[in-house]
C-alpha cells in the first residue's frame, strides 16, 4: 500500500459564503473558487466551507464536496438525520447535478455522453486515471451552449466551447477527468490539460460551477430547484 503525502497548501480565499437558503434543517450555499470544501490534515488548511458554517450553524456537516477550484451550489446538512436523508438520495441518484463549464477548443458534437471509468492511483495523487479494470463506473452527459472565441491580450483568439455538465455518478474528479477524455479539458483545469493551450497557462481560476441541484427536502419533501448562474 503506497503512503500518500498531500503536499498542497490552500492560498487564502478571502471570498465569502454565500446563503441562498436556509431553514431549520439544511442550508444551500453557493461556494465560492478557491475555497477548501472541508479542512485539511494540516492545520494551515484549516479554512474550508466546513469549518466557516460550523460557527454559524453548529453540528452542520457537509453531505457532498465541490473541488477546490470549482464554485456553485451545495446542501449542507443542519443534523445527523438530515444528512443520511440527503445522503440517500446522492446514492440513490434522484439528486440531479448540473455544472456550467468552459472547455478548451470547440467540440464537434452539440451533445453526448462520456462511459468511462474512474480509478484511484497512489502513486499518481492527486490524480485520478480512466481504467476500465479497476476504475468504477463513471459516466457524464455533456451539452454544448455555444462555441467562441476569447480574444487575449496579445490578440490571438483562443477557441472555447461553454458547455453545460450533467453527472450521472459522483465520481472524485469526474467532471474534469472526463471533459480531458473527450479531448477538450476544462479551462484553468491544472490536473487534466486545462492549462496547456497557448495563453491558457495564466488562467485565475478553473471555469466549472455547479449551477442547479434538484432534490427533494427530506422534511417537507417539496422539490428543491436551486440555480446559480455561471461567474464566468
Amino acid at each position: 500500500m503506497s503512503t500518500i503525502f498531500d503536499t498542497f497548501i490552500a492560498p487564502p480565499c478571502h471570498d465569502e459564503i454565500e446563503t441562498l437558503y436556509q431553514d431549520e434543517h439544511l442550508v444551500l450555499i453557493n461556494k465560492p473558487s478557491g475555497l477548501l470544501s472541508l479542512s485539511g490534515k494540516n492545520p494551515q488548511n484549516l479554512d474550508s466551507v466546513h469549518h466557516r458554517l460550523v460557527q454559524i450553524y453548529p453540528g452542520c456537516t457537509l453531505v457532498h464536496r465541490l473541488d477546490f477550484g470549482t464554485s456553485g451550489l451545495m446542501v449542507v446538512a443542519r443534523n445527523k438525520a438530515i444528512n443520511a436523508a440527503l445522503c440517500q438520495q446522492f446514492s440513490q441518484r434522484t439528486i440531479t447535478k448540473v455544472y456550467s463549464a468552459l472547455l478548451c477548443g470547440h467540440l464537434e458534437n452539440d451533445e453526448g455522453v462520456i462511459d468511462a471509468a474512474i480509478a484511484k492511483d497512489p502513486a499518481l495523487f492527486p490524480l485520478m486515471s480512466i481504467c476500465a479494470l479497476n476504475g468504477k463506473p463513471a459516466r457524464s452527459r455533456y451539452q454544448v451552449v455555444e462555441r467562441f472565441y476569447h480574444r487575449q491580450e496579445e490578440g490571438t483568439l483562443l477557441p472555447l466551447t461553454r458547455v453545460q455538465l450533467t453527472p450521472e455518478t459522483g465520481r472524485t474528479h469526474q467532471l474534469r477527468i472526463h471533459c480531458q477524455q473527450l479531448g477538450h479539458p476544462i479551462l484553468g483545469c491544472d490536473l487534466y490539460g486545462g492549462r496547456l493551450l497557448p495563453g491558457t497557462e495564466q488562467t485565475p481560476r478553473l471555469m466549472l460551477h455547479a449551477s442547479e441541484l434538484h432534490f427533494r427536502h427530506p422534511i417537507s419533501e417539496a422539490w428543491m430547484n436551486a440555480k446559480n448562474a455561471s461567474p464566468f
